[in-house]
């Protein structure tokens, strides 16, 4: 790896503060994207079955394109949050939601950045298949309750613990002082892209997602407001375009790759088209085409790669944490007793990403000591059964009925998730996600990414 220490920003710029174009020279990743044997049990577990996967991950034409989109940001939204600076939030707003409800063409002065930005969403990229993005939707609805549970668990994870997410979603700190309303919009977003045709260019769930994006954009450009070019030349832009890449490919191949290894076998074709699925929805949170991988075993790497230099967790964990179990003592003897109680969920945790991740999320907390086991092996028990049920129910009369009859409306797991977050955030008074609690972030001190 290329050393950094003596790079210069010219003019204020770091020299790699770009977009890339194809055929350019790849950049070398960031400094802090090294590899970190904390997250070398769960990629091994999660990809052993189809890649060759060491504590140094392979380098491969994929992986070093990922390393190289670590220091960029989504270039047609991160142009349309620079316009909501010029032209202002409110007016800026405006224009984006009637282009999103009624065409580009229904403004009659559409600022150029929003042009450039509906061009995209207009036309759909030429792989980008319909047909097999339904499969994909299908395919993965159809993924056990055990499955979804890994990739809820990883996701946790590297939100917690992976150093780059941790750091942007605890500097912004609406986990902590606005949790009900951020795990509304979470869930809400994840139920909704499970609908069909989510994707429709005129469907609500499609706006949504833009406005997620520019989310995402608006938090980015508060957070290199924020921290400066000195973190940038470390760490390269934060909510980069390969993370985004990499949370999907993970949100996609995790949970069905999950059934497989305990013994739910699935197909090439069932897997590409999991990665198609979750390709084009990545499309549509802005990630660039030339690293939208059009395989699942390409997607493999880069998911690889993209664990494997999660990194260490920073500051921000402890206060995540810390917030998060903020009712506990540790002095009691009720405090003794609920300190106890969190075992069989810790169990769950360890079992699905690590021991060494536990203790990583929970180090400066009361919990730090809770053992995991019985628990742990208990949960791994259990998941197993619960794959080798849906197995069996694959291999009986009716099981492509069954999993289109799932598959009918949305998904019910994440219908459930979505209900009891909907009740949860009603109760401090909010009832609707309309996705723009950062319209100020780019010019104030950031808050907190979804995603």
């Amino acid at each position: 790896m290329q050393a950094h220490n003596d790079i210069r920003t010219v003019d204020g710029k770091h020299p790699y503060d770009y977009y890339y174009r194809p055929g350019m020279p790849l950049r070398p990743p960031p400094p802090r994207a090294v590899a970190s044997e904390l997250w070398y049990q769960p990629r091994r577990a999660m990809l052993g079955p189809w890649i060759d996967v060491r504590p140094e991950p392979v380098d491969t034409p994929r992986t070093r394109l990922m390393a190289d989109h670590l220091w960029q940001g989504d270039e047609p939204m991160d142009a349309v949050v620079r316009a909501f600076g010029r032209i202002g939030n409110v007016e800026c707003r405006r224009l984006l939601d009637r282009a999103l409800a009624h065409g580009i063409d229904s403004l009659d002065d559409p600022p150029p950045e929003l042009v450039d930005l509906f061009a995209r969403l207009d036309n759909p990229p030429r792989w980008f298949d319909p047909d097999l993005w339904e499969y994909g939707r299908r395919i993965w609805i159809n993924v056990s309750i055990a499955g979804k549970l890994a990739m809820g668990v990883q996701d946790f994870m590297g939100t917690f613990v992976g150093a780059e997410v941790a750091s942007a979603t605890g500097a912004t700190g609406r986990f902590v002082n606005d949790p009900y309303r951020r795990n509304l919009e979470t869930a809400n977003w994840f139920r909704s892209v499970t609908v069909p045709g989510a994707i429709d260019r005129w469907s609500p769930v499609f706006a949504d997602t833009v406005r997620v994006r520019l989310m995402h954009a608006q938090v980015r450009a508060g957070l290199r407001r924020r921290w400066g070019a000195e973190h940038f030349a470390v760490h390269g832009n934060p909510i980069s375009n390969a993370t985004t890449m990499g949370a999907a490919v993970t949100f996609g191949i995790s949970p069905i790759c999950f059934d497989h290894v305990h013994g739910r076998r699935c197909s090439t074709q069932q897997l590409d088209a999991v990665m198609h699925y979750w390709g084009y929805i990545a499309y549509l949170f802005g990630v660039a085409e030339e690293l939208i991988p059009r395989s699942a075993l390409e997607g493999m790497e880069m998911a690889d790669f993209m664990v494997a230099t999660a990194g260490t967790a920073p500051e921000w964990t402890a206060t995540m944490a810390g917030a998060a179990i903020k009712g506990f003592g540790e002095h009691g003897f009720t405090d003794r007793v609920k300190i106890a109680a969190t075992a069989p969920l810790l169990g769950v945790l360890a079992y699905y990403s690590s021991d060494g991740l536990v203790r990583a999320l929970l180090a400066d907390t009361v919990l730090r000591s809770v053992p995991t086991r019985p628990w742990k092996e208990l949960t791994g028990l259990a998941a197993t059964a619960v794959v080798r049920l849906r197995r069996l129910d694959d291999q009986l009369p009716g099981a492509r009925h069954r999993m289109n009859r799932r598959a009918r409306h949305v998904d019910p797991m994440w219908d459930r998730n979505t209900r009891v977050a909907r009740m949860l955030a009603a109760r401090v008074g909010i009832h609707s996600t309309p996705y723009d609690q950062h319209d100020g972030t780019a010019t104030e001190v950031a808050r907190c990414p979804v995603r």
